[in-house]
Formats: C-alpha cells, structure tokens, sequence
C-alpha cells in the first residue's frame, strides 16, 4: 500500500474506546476515532520516556547513533481494533522529518506497514511537513495520509531505517506521543491520479489509483488539459469491485505540461521532447536540491531521474559538517555519500556545498569559521577524495548573522581551496563562495587574492520582490562580470542561485497563474544569464520547498511536475549546448531576441515580449512554443510572455566551449595563507543580512595588539618573512620590538604566529574603515598572497 499522496480530511478529532491500548468512540453518528498511545505498543526495541506533557505521561522517543537491527530496525508495533472495515485518515503527534515553522528539531523518515503488509515510507514533501501545526515540545500534529484497516484487530508497524542529520550528528530519531485513526465515510475513494514520465513518441497511461480496495464496480470520468487549461482530450477508466487501481492509455500529445482532473482529485505530467539535453558537467544548467533536508529517501532515484529527463546536467547539495566531523578528525561521510552516489548513478554532476564549522573548531571571535584553518583545509580535503565534480567554499557569508569579515573569509577560502587541489592529482572543480549581493564584504575577498585559488566565480540573483508585476532578471549578473573585469578574473561566472519568490497558500500549490509565470520566469532567468555571460546557471529550486510563505520548487507537493518543470526541459532539450553567440538582429520593438548555437548544427533563437508582437519574419525554419511543441508551419507567430523558439541550419560554433577544468598545482608561496586574528572584542559590526552602513573592519581602540597567523600547507617547511603595509590616515603598525617586518621558521602543516601592535593617532577619526594589510615572503623571495583587512577606531 502507497502512503505517499496527499488526502483530504475533516477537521478535528474525536475522543477514543477500547482494546489493546487503542480506544475508540463515536465522535458523532456514523463517525468513528481511535487513538493510540505511542508508549503502548506491544513490541518495540524504541525506549518509552516520562514527561507530562504527553497525552499518557509518557512517550516513545528514539534518538541514537547506533545502526538499527538489520531484521527490524527501529520499529513499533500496534494492535487497533477498528469498529468497522473501510479507509482511515491517520495522524499523529510526533516529530516531522523536516524543519517547521515553530521548531528546527526533525526525525527520521517514518516506514508503516498495515497488518503485516509491504513497509512504505511516508515520504511527503516539506511544503507538507513544514505546514504541520506545533503539539508541545518538538512535537508536532502531523497528517500521515490514509490507511485500509479491516473490521476488528489490525495491527499497524512503524519503522526508522535511515538517519536524519542533526545540528552535530547524524542519528535515528523518532518521537511519537499518539496517533489517532479516524474513518473517513464515503470511501474507498480516488486517491491519485498519474502518468508516468515518458517522451513524445513513447505511450502514456494514466493510472487512477483509490485509497482503499473498490466494494462496488464504478465509472470514473477524467479530463485532460494543457497548461493554458484547454481541454486536450477525457475518458474513463472501469473499476471493478475489489480492484485498487486502474490504468487506461491516453493519445498522442505534444510536449508540455498537462493536468488529470476526475473526482475533484488533480494530477499532472509532463510530456517531454524527444531530443534529448545535454547532461553530466557539459551541461550549462543545474538545480538546487539539499537533498538530505528535502528529498525522502524512498523518492531520491526517482527525483534524479526526474531532473535528468528534464535536462538538469548539475545538481547543487551540501552536507552539515558539524554531523560528518562531530569530533576532530572523526569524520563519517556515508549518508551524504550515499545520495550523492544516487545523484551521480543518475547522469547528474554534483556542485557539493561547504557548510558552517563544527563548534568544537570555533571560537567566539571566528564563528562561522574555524579558528585553525587547518581543520578547513583537512575536511575539504576529505570532501575533495570523494571527488564530487565541485566544491563551493560556503554560501552566502556576505548576508548571514554572524560578524565575519571578508579577510576572514578570504583565508578559510584559499585553506579549503588548497585541501582540494592537494586531495589528487585531478581534483573537482574548486568554486568562489555563492555571493547574495556585491559590496564590502565581496570586494574585501577580492582584495585578498582569492581568485587565483579558484575555478569557478559563484554570485546568486534574485528579482525584486517588491516589485509590481512578473519577476524580473536581475542586475547581479552585469554586476558581477563588471567586478571580475576590474579583478581581471579570468575564470567562468556561476550563476549558482536564481529564482523567483512566489507567494503560496497555506496548505495549496501555487495558483494556476502563478505556475505560468514561474514557467516563464525559469526560462528567461536562464536565457539572460547565459546572454550576461554565465558559464552556467542552477535554479532554485528543484524539490518541493516552502519557506515562510514562499514556493520555490519545480515540483509540486506530491512531487508531480509544475509548468516550470516542463518549460525547463523545453529550454535543455532546444538550446543543446547552449552557446550564447549574440542579441537576436531585426526583430520589432518590444521584442527581445537570444541566440544560441546548439551544438547539433543548429542556431536557436529565444524571443518573447511584454505585449502581443506579430512577427511578420521568422528567423528560423521552425518555431517552438515554451513548452516544446512544435508550431504548425506557414502560420503567423506573435511574440509574447511566452517565450518562443525558432530553430534553423547553422555551422558549428566557431570556437566551441571547453569545459571548465582545475588549473595547475599552487606554488609553495600560494602555499601559505595569511590570516589576521583579532581579539573578541575587536569583532566587526553585524552585517544585518548584508545592508549594515559602514563601518565595515574590525572595531579598534588607541592601541590594539593582534596577530598574523601564517599556514604553511606545504609539504615542506618555509622561512616566511612577514611586514605590514602602511595604514596611513594616523595608524601606525609595529612589529615585535618596533621592527617592520619578523621572520619564522612554519613547519611543514604547521601554523606560527606573528604579533603586531596598531596605535591609533590622535588625528585618526572614528568610524571611517581603513585598509590594514600585511604581506609575506617565503625563502626564496616568492610573494606569498597578501592579507587585507579593514579596521576603524570604534
């Protein structure tokens, strides 16, 4: 039995009677509930723990490191009695395996099995989990769909197999105080609607599905209709009694995004292109997923395969690092590399993220970093063995609440960049932190040389969501190629977030004209970003993800696909190689033009506009509607919101492009990484989510003494010999006994301090940043990249 579909159900529960720890009674006529005490089942390897506030003073909680019985695994099983056969709604007061509005504490993945049946796991998305309203503690009243009970004794199992990852660890974790069975009259009724993903060529069947096994013979009539809501083509499908399912085949349908109606039940499909994208790291586009946070584990196989048939070539993921490194040197990667393997098996290249240090290796002054970079550059190194196609050295630290600086960061970026490149001899792609927005804290990285340690630039971009009307594609692009042009940095710009805010109901999807505007958001969000110059582009999201009252998925919330979804794989399957080679010539006012160079032969022109533009010349042999579908020949075309594609003969690119590959190995002086560490009471002002007014630097008084912590992550040792640039402006910079410059011996992996004294003058006004910077130099006169930081008199 499936329990994985969302289904609808009254509100409120009844109160209980009888047996085997369950009761049961009739909540009104012909209704019944039962509940069941978590702490009353009748075997159980999951402890039971004492607190008030649990509906019997007691409840099952689980949380443990250790691996479950390989027969069992975690698991509790209950005798029910049911008053009467039929389908019930079940629920429960326990924790949600996934954050929630009102608590970040989250359990493992539930499995249930009913009377001894098939175990499945209860594998609904996190729009569905986050909505769950608070019960007490880190409890929650979760809804866990339906259940078929016969009349009388039933027995229903919970199982935990796999781990969840926790702030520090990755455990078991399950607590559940009750759950309560309520019969729903009027069913068996229709439960799910669905059409597995196919190509255009391939056979459709749409499969109609009940929530419990038909006891009389019915007719159900279905309608499908495209994404503009015309009506393509309806039926039936016959099931007789006893039957759970039927399946009945459907015609032939152009590429696009379809919706089943029947029974006041929705389903959706996706019919995609014949041609097939791009995948694995030629690719140009990818998606974000965080898989351990939003993905169950029953459904990762089929989610890759579904963004590989889309034409996601990249997928962007990360792990916790506090959960894999709990302890120094105690590393446990196995459940991230158990998805990223899944990922991988899939044709899907995987841009790995590195998350926030442990709390072991921070200190109140180097939060969110670890105060010895050595531990950075050890667990990147770890990561990098495992050789995902890249890594990326944080996400967005110019925007979070913590009073980082940009040296900081600029350090712990060059010492994870080099665990990388040392794990092998053709280690991952190494790519900059995901900037949220350009400003001090991004061109104090840049001041600091990190872009010699990198293969890939990374910024994200987001339209304003202030703004009236459909989203619009930002300027962080044009912003961002500027910025690398002053830099002079010659490596590829990643657009590693982009997407739209789309404001969603409680407890719905997104409205039918919301999906069409994401759908075409998705295609000119990456569209422009491949015009501005981006080397690739990685939407957000691709999972089912509701945040704060905001919907940002691909995927519905029965992980069904959305337009967008469906307009994603036209862009892939379309643009090939997507090879941007220029604006489109001749086309009317108002009308915006791309064009790519697919790879295959072919140009590929993208256009759409505002308003309604009749294009009386076409610049191509055949024309494509968003979705895919081709166009009838000799017919007029009008630009629209709607992109379109006209596709014609082309000769190959005259300089295809190659793919991104890891630059040489780092000289010994690229070797050692300087880094300035201030005490906690000089920390920087917060960066209020990245629009705090300056002062930027570190806070400083008339006399403040701090040190330049110099890394050798060589594998020989160096005489480094380290000075202080002038500050100017009435600051004055010395070393050990007034000297300008000290030199020291830094064993091979080893870390040496070296002390500075900075006196402000009496002239040096307060609040206004000034560069402090220090450069190095190793025994043979190398120069070793500078430190540059800011500090002003607090």
């Amino acid at each position: 039995m499936d329990f994985n579909r969302r289904t609808a159900m009254a509100a409120g529960l009844g109160a209980m009677v009888a047996g085997g720890g369950s009761t049961a009674r009739a909540a009104a006529p012909m209704t019944v509930t039962v509940t069941v005490q978590g702490e009353s089942a009748v075997r159980t390897n999951i402890p039971v723990v004492r607190d008030r506030r649990a509906a019997g003073g007691r409840y099952l909680r689980l949380r443990t490191e250790g691996k479950p019985p390989a027969r069992t695994g975690w698991y509790a099983t209950y005798s029910v009695r049911a008053p009467r056969a039929g389908v019930y709604a079940l629920t429960a007061v326990a924790t949600a395996p996934v954050e929630t509005p009102h608590t970040e504490a989250v359990a493992s993945y539930l499995h249930l099995s009913v009377n001894d049946g098939p175990f499945c796991e209860i594998a609904r998305s996190q729009p569905h989990w986050y909505e769950s309203p608070p019960a007490w503690g880190d409890l929650s009243r979760l809804d866990l769909g339906t259940v078929e009970l016969r009349d009388g004794t039933n027995t229903l199992t919970f199982r935990v197999t796999e781990p969840t990852v926790l702030d520090t660890t990755t455990a078991y974790v399950l607590s559940l105080d009750r759950f309560t069975l309520r019969h729903l009259d009027g069913h068996p009724a229709l439960r799910e609607l669905s059409v597995p993903r196919h190509r255009e060529g391939e056979p459709a069947r749409l499969r109609l599905t009940l929530d419990g096994h038909a006891t009389r013979a019915h007719r159900v009539r279905y309608v499908v209709s495209d994404h503009h809501g015309r009506r393509v083509t309806a039926g039936h499908a016959a099931l007789a009694a006893g039957d759970l399912s039927a399946t009945v085949p459907l015609p032939a349908l152009p590429p696009g995004h379809y919706r089943v109606e029947a029974d006041g039940v929705t389903g959706r499909f996706a019919r995609l292109p014949a041609r097939l994208a791009v995948t694995g790291p030629a690719a140009r586009f990818g998606v974000n997923v965080w898989a351990s946070s939003l993905v169950p584990p029953s459904r990762l196989a089929d989610f890759a395969s579904a963004l590989r048939d889309m034409g996601a070539g990249w997928v962007r993921d990360g792990q916790s690092w506090p959960a894999v490194e709990p302890l120094p040197g105690v590393h446990d990667t196995g459940h991230h590399d158990r998805r990223t393997r899944t990922l991988r098996a899939h044709g899907l290249a995987v841009l790995d993220v590195l998350s926030p240090a442990p709390e072991w290796a921070m200190t109140d002054a180097s939060l969110p970093l670890p105060a010895d970079l050595r531990h950075a550059y050890r667990y990147a190194r770890r990561l990098a063995a495992a050789a995902p196609e890249a890594l990326q050295l944080s996400n967005e630290p110019d925007v979070d609440t913590t009073r980082s600086t940009g040296d900081a960061h600029a350090a712990f970026v060059k010492a994870a960049a080099l665990g990388i490149k040392d794990a092998a001899r053709e280690p991952c792609l190494v790519v900059l932190p995901g900037i949220a927005q350009t400003g001090p804290f991004q061109d104090l990285m840049l001041a600091n040389d990190i872009v010699r340690y990198a293969d890939g630039w990374a910024f994200h971009g987001y339209p304003d969501p202030t703004e009236p009307g459909e989203p619009r594609f930002p300027g962080a692009a044009d912003e961002q190629h500027e910025l690398a042009r002053r830099h002079e940095a010659d490596i590829p710009l990643w657009m590693t977030e982009c997407g739209a805010f789309q404001k969603a109901r409680p407890g719905a999807d997104l409205t039918p004209a919301q999906e069409i505007e994401q759908a075409r958001y998705v295609v000119r969000s990456m569209v422009e970003g491949l015009a501005a110059g981006n080397d690739r582009q990685f939407w957000f999201a691709g999972p089912p993800l509701h945040d704060d009252g905001v919907y940002f998925g691909l995927l519905d919330r029965d992980f069904l696909p959305l337009p967008a979804y469906s307009a994603f794989a036209a862009l892939t399957s379309l643009l090939g190689a997507a090879h941007f080679t220029g604006p489109a010539p001749l086309l009317p006012d108002g009308v915006q033009g791309f064009v790519f160079d697919s790879g295959r032969g072919e140009q590929v022109t993208v256009v759409w506009s505002e308003r309604p533009v009749r294009l009386d010349r076409c610049p191509a042999r055949t024309a494509y509607d968003i979705m895919g579908r081709r166009l009838p020949a000799g017919q007029p075309v009008t630009a629209s919101r709607d992109p379109l594609y006209f596709t014609s003969a082309a000769p190959p690119a005259a300089s295809p492009r190659a793919l991104a590959r890891p630059r040489a190995r780092l000289s010994p002086a690229e070797h050692i990484v300087l880094a300035q560490r201030f005490p906690a009471r000089n920390a920087a002002p917060g960066k209020q989510d990245g629009d705090a007014p300056p002062p930027h630097g570190y806070r400083l008084g008339r006399r403040t003494r701090m040190t330049v912590d110099v890394y050798n992550f060589d594998d020989t040792a160096h005489r480094v010999t380290v000075s202080a640039r002038p500050v100017g402006g009435g600051w004055i910079v010395r070393a050990g006994q007034g000297q300008r410059e000290t030199s020291i011996r830094v064993p091979a992996g080893g870390r040496a301090g070296v002390n500075f004294t900075l006196l402000a003058g009496s002239s040096v006004p307060r609040r206004i940043d000034r560069r402090l910077a220090f450069r190095a130099t190793v025994d043979d006169h190398a120069e070793v990249p500078a430190t540059v930081a800011l500090i002003h008199r607090g």
